[in-house]
């Protein structure tokens, strides 16, 4: 069986870097940025990816 992955939601500092599909939740800061992406990770039971450019993507891994 293939696995499948599925981008639940981004975290990102940058307003004018993200759009699509998955719901978006702007950071003010790098601090907030990995407090928010804890949490979201820990309720949605997914994984986080740091993008390294100021982004935050949950996944979840089927």
């Amino acid at each position: 069986m293939i696995p499948i992955a599925e981008i639940i939601a981004v975290v990102s500092v940058r307003s004018d870097a993200v759009a699509g599909g998955a719901p978006i939740f702007i950071a003010r800061d790098e601090t907030e940025l990995q407090a928010t992406s804890f949490l979201l990770e820990k309720i949605l039971d997914a994984s986080a990816h740091d993008l390294k450019n100021g982004s935050i993507i949950l996944v979840n891994h089927r």
